[in-house]
């Protein structure tokens, strides 16, 4: 399984991406390029992606097929991070405080 990061660039979605899923695959390991880096075969959706990944960036898949996630779900840009698009602003309000005032805005 190969570790994804559930956050944009420096922008921060929730605190850790809570319900974002931290690996995506599995994916077959061509090749062992030295004791800590592993080449891995990636589909078609991240051929964008270089191909070799320290160990710290994989994790142990165990073969349960509920457990995978297909790519086609996932929006992931060159730098493995999760893509989020705005669906709808829900609740827009303007908090008052003593000298200033903070937009406040819901977002799904």
């Amino acid at each position: 399984m190969l570790k994804v990061f559930p956050r944009k660039g420096v922008i921060r979605f929730r605190k850790r991406g809570k319900f974002n899923p931290r690996y995506i695959g599995p994916f077959k390991i061509l090749e062992q390029i030295s004791p800590v880096a592993y080449k891995l075969e990636l589909p078609e959706e991240l051929s964008n992606v270089h191909s070799t990944f320290h160990i710290s960036n994989l994790n142990k898949c165990l073969s349960d097929k509920s457990l995978v996630i297909p790519m086609k779900k996932l929006r992931l840009d060159d730098k493995l991070n999760f893509v989020e698009e705005l669906v709808e602003i829900k609740d827009p309000e303007v908090k008052q405080l003593k000298q200033s005032r903070i937009s406040i805005i819901k977002v799904r």
